[in-house]
């Protein structure tokens, strides 16, 4: 058996990033050949990872960069928040959405296909990686925007990369690029405007929000307050020229027969029917960033915002990690049950 040294274990794991006793039995089973041994690492790490494939890794980071005209945000999943909090993981966050800004893929398969830093595939690194690291670390999703010279990139990543939010503004700055998606990152918006909602989601939500009004009513009414009346509309797409026309003669019809004299309704008017449409877009405004009110300026929409300053959201993304992944509940009496009777 070949004399392995302190020195060649010390060479192979910053070679390869295994641990102490994974590079010295591998260059015991190398009879002390280091690229024999390298191999060894790498095999031994893709059997490794194809172990933990069926586990769950719904932790993680996400990662932003931005490189001139062009940005990137990827999600990065691992097992435990212990791990993503690893300077190991951290590296491999920040240097896939470098490499995904720079080889702009179509997809994941492209992406996976792309060069890291390092000079292996971004497939090769998440191999390696779950080897190393000892829990099944995987590369979940990115996008890539583009911008001209005139926009700005706004960039945040809320609780350490647990949210990362990417906008691309026209007009502004970058502040208030950033500025937007702080917003975005806390208020969570689905999509830019109304106009991206599918009417069956409205239909949806407009009915879970009138189901909430019915909870409501019952505590209510144990309190002898008042029913609150039902949405009837819960989106701007909604609200034709017909609807807006007929809320208009009802709110006249109201003003009469509250006996308001017909030559101030037109400064009421306006305020009834703005509290028209803030009361019958309650699905936008919870789904829809321009209809959300701004955390910057409560006054003000994020669409009236901007159109304060002349400016527009072009596109955003938000990634928040484990967001639709179904993760494992881990009923912890019954484990130790199961060992005790073991």
């Amino acid at each position: 058996m070949a004399n392995i040294t302190a020195k060649q274990v010390k060479e192979l794991r910053e070679t390869t990033g295994a641990g102490v006793m994974d590079a010295k039995k591998a260059l015991v089973e190398a009879e002390g050949d280091m690229q024999r041994a390298i191999e060894i690492i790498h095999e031994k790490g893709e059997a490794k990872a194809a172990k933990k494939a069926n586990r769950i890794a719904a932790e993680g980071l996400t990662g932003v960069y931005v490189d001139g005209n062009v940005a990137a945000i990827v999600e990065v999943n691992a097992e435990t928040d212990f791990v993503a909090q690893n300077e190991q993981f951290k590296t491999l966050v920040n240097e896939t959405a470098e490499t995904i800004a720079k080889g702009k893929p179509a997809n994941n398969e492209e992406a996976l296909a792309l060069t890291m830093p390092s000079g292996e595939s971004l497939e090769e690194a998440y191999v390696n990686a779950t080897a190393t690291i000892g829990e099944k670390i995987s590369f979940r999703r990115f996008a890539v925007l583009e911008k001209t010279d005139d926009q700005h990139f706004g960039a945040y990543q809320h609780n350490g990369g647990h949210i990362g939010v990417l906008t691309v503004l026209e007009g502004g700055d970058e502040a208030l690029a950033k500025h937007i998606a702080m917003h975005i990152a806390a208020m969570s918006p689905k999509v830019l405007s109304y106009k991206e909602l599918d009417p069956a989601f409205v239909r949806e939500e407009l009915a879970q929000l009138n189901h909430k009004i019915d909870q409501d009513n019952e505590s209510r009414a144990m309190v002898n307050k008042p029913a609150l009346p039902h949405l009837k509309y819960g989106s701007k797409a909604q609200l034709t020229d017909e609807v807006i026309a007929q809320a208009e003669e009802d709110i006249k019809a109201e003003l009469k027969a509250e006996g308001k004299p017909e030559k101030i309704w037109d400064k009421i008017i306006p305020g009834k029917m703005a509290r028209f449409m803030l009361d019958n877009t309650k699905v936008d405004q919870e789904n829809t960033l321009l209809a959300q009110l701004y955390v910057m300026d409560d006054s003000k929409t994020v669409e009236q915002y901007l159109e304060s300053v002349n400016a527009s959201v072009v596109s955003f993304v938000r990634f928040e990690v484990g967001e639709g992944i179904e993760k494992k509940q881990e009923d912890f009496a019954a484990e130790v049950a199961a060992q005790m009777k073991n």
